[in-house]
């Protein structure tokens, strides 16, 4: 049946009778959930897993049960859940002891709430500042680097139970756009693709696991084609992946509904290239027309003989393999999701990664006068990309730095402000003692350059901070004072804040470069 090689989706925080019973009737290979769809609190995503794990037939229980929680910036299953850092965060720590021990805390809390498969770790390489669908979801630049990370991650989910999907396969980390939006192009020749990108899917798969998941994106020094999504090419999906590779378990397709491939009724042609190219799982979305069309062309493909049975059943056997294995781990108590020692680690995290790159004039640590006057500038979270949960997270930086000094005001602009909002913000903090900067992902969004440099010209006492990727300073490069702090969750701006009050020390470095004079590795801290 070709619904094996589905993951569905639906909008809801209760499952909807129609999803059940197409549920019922024909079981899927399992159902991803969605924050902005699925996700109301923890107790909430437990009921709901419960309920589609009944509503499946007995024999094709359980089924996979799978969200992106990756950390960081995207974290898929709510505030009730431990606000981990996420890969660039680790990277800055450097510790791959620290990064399973994150891994299985984040594995028991997916286990606590039902859900099976984690759409995690991303294996993808931060080497290109422009790429609007990666950044902190990286650990870094460096394969050697990463690699480690990259096992580490998958040991901790799947020691607790929870498959690791490594991805996004062969690694899109060079691409210059989303593709969420449009095909991305990595030109990269197939040596460098071996020694760089495909170091950390090595890494993943010698780790042990369960899926990995192909990019929509070309890379036609591996298939000599630009127009040629990974997803749908034989020499990426079969003769790399699993002959070069060795990798036997799932392989499964980033979301069909991304722009890179075909939509609409064109789409059951790229749906079919992608089986036909070695995918055992094709990633649905919340569209029901889109599960029906899909369903009924893979049908129509299996009986004109486009899709080999036998493709089918060795799919089917991997999925069978893996749900015996999940089938074997008990469920959790639902009391470990944010509980005290898992906020614990996420306060370590946070706590080692914070990185001082530049200090000129020795402002840090902050030593004030009880009326010395703070203002805290930072940009209102948004989403980037669909891969994305900033826009869920309410700016608190100002108030972790205001526990520290009363004196602290805080300005939230909008995320691309416009000249007379510049000018205003420009006005309120002309006569303040200290300035803190944040910006996030300047590089992508000039207009926070923009209000930088002009705060920058003012002439006072400023510290910049990217609050997001860390290639911020080489947009705005005449700031003094300047630290990276990988994210915007709370453990993480308090962390900065303790950091820039010398309550804790700088310890994180560089995971990636920024320009020569800031080479991977590097840190002022002591």
């Amino acid at each position: 049946m070709t619904s094996s090689l589905m993951m569905v989706a639906f909008a809801g925080t209760e499952l909807p009778a129609p999803v059940a019973a197409a549920i019922a009737e024909r079981p899927p290979a399992g159902v991803t959930l969605f924050r902005g769809h699925n996700v109301a609190s923890a107790a909430q995503v437990r009921s709901l897993t419960a309920a589609i794990q009944s509503a499946a037939p007995k024999g094709s229980r359980p089924l996979l049960i799978a969200a992106d929680q990756e950390g960081g910036q995207l974290i898929g299953l709510g505030d009730d859940t431990t606000p981990f850092a996420g890969a660039m965060a680790l990277g800055a720590a450097g510790d791959v002891e620290l990064a399973e021990r994150v891994g299985r805390a984040i594995g028991r809390e997916l286990r606590a709430v039902g859900v099976n498969v984690n759409y995690s770790p991303v294996c993808d390489l931060a080497t290109n500042p422009a790429n609007p669908g990666l950044g902190i979801r990286s650990f870094g630049d460096d394969p050697e680097a990463v690699g480690p990370l990259v096992a580490a991650t998958v040991r901790g989910l799947q020691g607790e139970g929870v498959a690791a999907t490594a991805k996004h396969f062969p690694g899109k980390g060079d691409a210059a756009v989303d593709t969420h939006e449009r095909l991305a192009v990595v030109a990269r020749t197939a040596d460098e693709m071996r020694e760089r990108e495909l170091v950390p899917f090595r890494a993943a798969i010698e780790a042990g696991a369960w899926l990995v998941m192909s990019g929509h994106f070309a890379t036609p020094g591996l298939t000599g084609d630009e127009t040629l999504p990974g997803t749908v090419a034989e020499p990426i999906m079969r003769a790399l992946l699993r002959g070069e590779l060795g990798f036997d378990g799932i392989a499964i397709t980033d979301a069909l509904d991304m722009k890179a491939l075909a939509q609409g009724s064109a789409q059951i042609v790229d749906v079919i290239a992608a089986v036909r190219a070695g995918a055992d799982l094709l990633l649905g979305t919340i569209d029901p027309e889109q599960r029906i069309r899909v369903e009924a062309g893979l049908d129509q493909a299996v009986a004109r003989g486009l899709i080999d049975r036998g493709a089918v059943a060795t799919s089917a056997e991997r999925l069978r393999r893996l749900r015996a294995w999940i089938a074997g781990i008990p469920q959790p108590a639902l009391s470990i999701v944010g509980c005290a020692e898992h906020r614990a680690l996420a306060r370590e995290l946070a706590e080692r990664s914070q990185t001082l790159v530049r200090d000129e004039d020795g402002r840090l640590p902050l030593r004030l006068s009880a009326d010395a006057r703070i203002a805290v500038v930072v940009p209102r979270p948004a989403d980037l990309t669909p891969a994305d949960s900033s826009s869920f997270v309410r700016p608190a930086l100002a108030d972790a730095i205001r526990r520290r000094h009363r004196r602290t005001e805080e300005i939230v602009t909008e995320s691309q402000p416009g000249e007379r909002e510049i000018e205003a913000v420009r006005r309120r903090v002309r006569g303040v003692d200290v300035l803190v900067l944040g910006t996030l992902s300047a590089s992508l969004q000039p207009a926070q350059t923009k209000l930088a440099k002009t705060l920058l010209g003012l002439g006072v006492p400023t510290i910049t901070v990217a609050l997001r990727t860390p290639w911020d300073l080489a947009t705005y490069p005449e700031a003094r004072t300047h630290v990276c702090s990988y994210g915007i969750l709370p453990p993480t701006v308090e962390a900065l804040a303790a950091a820039l009050f010398g309550e804790i020390p700088f310890r994180g470095r560089l995971p990636v470069p920024l320009g020569e004079l800031y080479p991977r590795g590097h840190s002022l801290g002591k």
